[in-house]
């Protein structure tokens, strides 16, 4: 059986979802994908927007099993979706999670050709991303989830001595993760995963739930509240709290930054700082870019929401609810606008549209310092971003 995931309200999860499927977001431990593919113990395909596409490729079979990207899967849920009938469709009250029907042509086609099918009703809870804030507010209860269906029958590496822990039963080290002398990791709050080649340095204080990626690391001295994930490749030092950042990003240096989500390739200069709570305690609104105009977030707490491959200079400053779009370059002081469309360059004095080659030149020589590089398709669908902008 070929899987494909298909985006759901992914113009809601704008800026992450310029540059990605939704079945890409990371929220808890895992991607949306990763954690559906560990439940079906099987790789699954991609259907998105079609100037997305071509980084996926696309799937020959003539049916399929389409599945809901933006709902997390579960053993229970991935059980109900292998044993969904040809012609039928799985729902949760009004949301498809999964249809197993003929290939359709395009994203935009999808909902149509789920019309005709047999309607059948999930058993099992389901939680879904359907807000960007959604990826923060929702990563404590998809870390406690993911920890245990990853860590399931399987053993810590052991923990090393001038560690301070308690809850040590919710601490897991994969191979070669490493905690070093100095730091107090407090797991009774939630559990802690660290993957492959990840490292908390000396000096860190820890309060889970808190999940780190492949070879990413805490620098000496951060302090961190759950739920945090700090995603593969990525480095974060200063205070953090209720924090996701997808993969290879750095926050290196002092600064708070809390409830925010940071994309792939950012950057974030020394002792930057975000807001997350209002003076007056007030409800937080946030620039919806697809609609182009403030909604309501119903939380009092929320910072910022950075897209893949924005930088910030030293000591910038970010105002609770801020959106930053793809590939934009801030700096200054005071505080930037709280929507600041992809590919700007500038701050509170100004912006202007950040050059497409030079941002790629920028984008480039950041990837090449983790031996990674632009695809050809990467950096059409990043042009296609831009000249959005433009318009």
């Amino acid at each position: 059986m070929t899987y494909i995931l298909f985006d759901d309200k992914r113009h809601q999860l704008l800026p992450f979802t310029h540059t990605r499927a939704v079945a890409d977001i990371r929220c808890g431990i895992l991607t949306m994908r990763e954690r559906w593919e560990l439940c079906l113990q099987q790789t699954t395909g991609t259907l998105t927007e079609d100037y997305i596409q071509p980084i996926y490729g696309t799937d020959n079979d003539e049916f399929v099993n389409y599945i809901n990207a933006n709902i997390a899967s579960s053993c229970a849920i991935a059980k109900a979706v292998m044993n969904l009938a040809k012609g039928h469709k799985l729902m949760d009250g009004e949301t498809v999670v999964a249809a197993h029907c003929k290939k359709s042509a395009s994203l935009s086609a999808l909902q149509a050709d789920f019309e005709p099918l047999t309607t059948q009703q999930i058993a099992c809870n389901t939680f879904h991303i359907a807000h960007i804030w959604d990826i923060f507010a929702l990563n404590d209860k998809a870390i406690r989830e993911d920890f245990t269906l990853i860590t399931s029958g399987k053993t810590s590496a052991p923990l090393p001595d001038g560690v301070t822990v308690s809850g040590k039963e919710n601490v897991f080290l994969e191979p070669g993760a490493k905690i070093n002398a100095g730091s107090v990791i407090n797991a009774t709050t939630g559990p802690v995963y660290l993957a492959k080649g990840a490292e908390i340095m000396e000096g860190c204080l820890v309060r889970g739930p808190l999940a780190m990626g492949e070879n990413s690391a805490l620098k000496m001295g951060a302090k961190v509240y759950g739920a945090t994930t700090i995603g593969p490749g990525s480095k974060a030092g200063g205070e953090i709290s209720n924090v996701v950042f997808f993969a290879n990003s750095n926050k290196g240096h002092d600064g708070f930054l809390g409830n925010a989500v940071i994309g792939e390739w950012c950057n974030l200069g020394a002792d930057t700082n975000c807001s997350n709570l209002k003076n007056n305690y007030d409800e937080i609104k946030i620039w919806d870019e697809h609609t182009g105009k403030s909604v309501k977030t119903n939380l009092t707490f929320c910072g910022v929401m950075m897209g893949d491959h924005s930088k910030c200079g030293i000591n910038t400053m970010f105002n609770t609810g801020t959106v930053v779009g793809v590939s934009c370059n801030i700096y200054g002081s005071d505080f930037p606008e709280k929507f600041i469309p992809s590919f700007s360059w500038g701050g509170s004095g100004g912006m202007v549209t950040y050059d497409f080659n030079r941002a790629m030149e920028t984008a480039g020589r950041m990837m090449q310092r983790r031996n990674k590089h632009l695809t050809a398709p990467e950096k059409e669908m990043l042009q296609h971003v831009f000249d959005a902008r433009k318009k």
